[in-house]
């Protein structure tokens, strides 16, 4: 029988507020994201499309297989590639760290 995916959430206290970071892995496989009350940082795994359709403040960092993102916190330091147009309401831009988006998202 295989193993079931390891899934982690806790609270994460940043200087700019408290918010939820989560981290999923299985063989072969992870994706983590930190959830706000205005919207979500995520890894590459999400889509911004369905963010949009949906009308969520929404930006994607992105790993490397070299250097994945597996905890909430390798998105601080991780290159924003993406942001849905609720996101960008926010003042979060592409090439912002993931820290910079945060601290929009928790004003």
């Amino acid at each position: 029988m295989a193993d079931l995916p390891t899934v982690e959430h806790r609270q994460l206290e940043t200087p700019h507020g408290p918010a939820i970071g989560a981290a999923y892995e299985w063989v072969g496989g992870q994706y983590c994201a930190i959830h706000t009350h205005r919207g979500v940082i995520g890894c590459g795994i999400y889509d911004i499309d369905c963010a949009d359709e949906f009308g969520m403040a929404f930006a994607i960092a992105k790993g490397t297989p070299e250097q994945p993102l597996r905890q909430p916190e390798d998105l601080y330091y991780a290159k924003i590639v993406a942001v849905s147009t609720s996101a960008a309401a926010l003042g979060i831009l592409v090439g912002m760290t993931g820290r910079e988006a945060l601290h929009k998202m928790l004003e």
